[in-house]
């Protein structure tokens, strides 16, 4: 694993680093190699930093920031402007070996460890780049098909979708039904060995780029509750009555593509199943722990993005005389900033540790989804305040950071019902 993600390090930088052994991976955990945490570190965004991590991942850290700051942060704009990023970054990333890398090897994915799949994230938010959906397609799309896909699916999907070849996206939430899944009205009735499936699809992420679907649909509507009723399908781009809509313009995230998507007699064969009938809730259940610490890991990793950016510029920037770091209300400000940051930090990291070892719980992963998107909400508000007007000016990036942030406490479940989860958990007797 770790060895094939250094090649593609090697690859991006042209040069040769020495190869670092897979003991020292192993001895970091255990003491064997001293890494200071986040508070202890000049920067919150420092490579070589957190025990969790190790030199083998400094290395691919290193490899993934650079792809980020030459592939993606030039072009960002333009992206923006298009409402989607290019399909030839997503053909990049392939080559560079980001995406599929929890995936397993023999299935096609690139057979990397989870910490190496955090990386990814974290880089994309130093970046301040919010459109490639690369996480949603390789951490969310990718572990359905893998887990429960087919050898025929496995092996038609995922090593294209590790290429960047195929795009993937998953759409659950429909026009009346959000973050109550079991409002959903979208069917799919059986003709022979065939599904027709109708219905329609709001605020799908990577939705316009999108090669394959996961769809979420009722099978059963006779089933006791619309949870032991619904299965999920593998909907491919060209298929006859399957229509885009327009792409959504957003208040932020403007460069990644989310769009409404239309079923209208669509053809299915049994083949385009996932897992097994009326199953569907049940898997969507068990990916959602992940789903929900990919979110709290970006906005962690924002809110160390936006702490720098804003340490940067109060440190240049002067008023009555003096630059406004040397004021007693700006350091304030920056301590408490920092102080909420690298708790939280502490807590995610945690939780990577829980996830990795498969010991995450449903209840921990809102815990982290709604503190750190909580975090990252009230980090952007005190960021933008301390830039003065210049913060409220586009060019600026703790601009778009702000506007960003707003969606975190609203997908992968609404804050609200993360509480519901929580509490759930709390007064349980079980």
């Amino acid at each position: 694993m770790a060895a094939r993600l250094i090649r593609g390090s090697l690859r991006l930088w042209g040069s040769l680093y020495p190869r670092c052994p897979l003991q020292s991976a192993r001895c970091s955990h255990s003491g064997g190699e001293e890494r200071i945490e986040s508070p202890f570190a000049k920067k919150l965004t420092d490579i070589g930093i957190r025990r969790i991590f190790s030199s083998e991942h400094d290395i691919f850290r290193e490899s993934v920031r650079k792809f980020f700051q030459e592939e993606v942060v030039p072009y960002h704009t333009e992206w923006e402007k298009a409402g989607e990023v290019s399909r030839e970054l997503w053909e990049k990333a392939g080559k560079q070996g980001l995406l599929g890398i929890n995936i397993e090897e023999h299935h096609g994915g690139v057979g990397g460890d989870l910490y190496s799949a955090a990386i990814v994230w974290e880089e994309q938010a130093y970046s301040n780049c919010t459109g490639p959906g690369f996480s949603l397609h390789s951490n969310i799309v990718m572990p359905y098909i893998s887990n429960y896909g087919s050898e025929e699916q496995i092996k038609h999907f995922i090593p294209q979708m590790t290429a960047g070849k195929c795009i993937g996206a998953l759409a659950i939430t429909e026009p009346g039904a959000g973050s109550d899944m079991q409002g959903i009205r979208t069917n799919a009735k059986k003709d022979g060995s065939d599904w027709i499936l109708n219905g329609s699809k709001v605020f799908i992420s990577n939705g316009w780029l999108s090669d394959v679907v996961i769809v979420m649909t009722i099978t059963n509507p006779e089933a006791s509750s619309p949870a032991h009723g619904t299965s999920l399908f593998l909907v491919e781009n060209g298929m006859k009555g399957f229509i885009k809509g327009r792409k959504l313009h957003k208040m932020g995230l403007k460069a990644q593509d989310t769009a409404e998507l239309f079923f209208e007699d669509v053809r299915l064969p049994a083949s385009a199943l996932l897992g097994e009938e009326n199953k569907g809730f049940y898997y969507i259940l068990k990916q959602l722990s992940q789903e929900r610490l990919i979110i709290a890991e970006f906005a962690i990793s924002a809110s160390e993005f936006m702490f720098e950016e804003t340490r940067n510029y109060v440190k240049q920037r002067k008023a009555f005389g003096k630059p406004l770091a040397h004021m007693q209300a700006v350091q304030h400000k920056l301590a408490e900033l920092k102080t909420h940051i690298c708790v939280t930090r502490a807590f995610v990291d945690s939780c990577l540790q829980l996830h990795k070892e498969k010991r995450l719980d449903a209840a921990t992963a809102a815990m982290a989804k709604y503190w750190a998107s909580e975090v990252q909400n009230r980090v952007a508000y005190d960021c933008v305040q301390l830039h003065g007007g210049w913060g409220y000016m586009w060019e600026y990036p703790i601009a778009k950071a702000y506007v960003d942030a707003r969606l975190q406490p609203i997908y992968g479940g609404t804050n609200e019902i993360m509480k519901e989860l929580i509490a759930k958990e709390i007064i349980s007797d079980k």
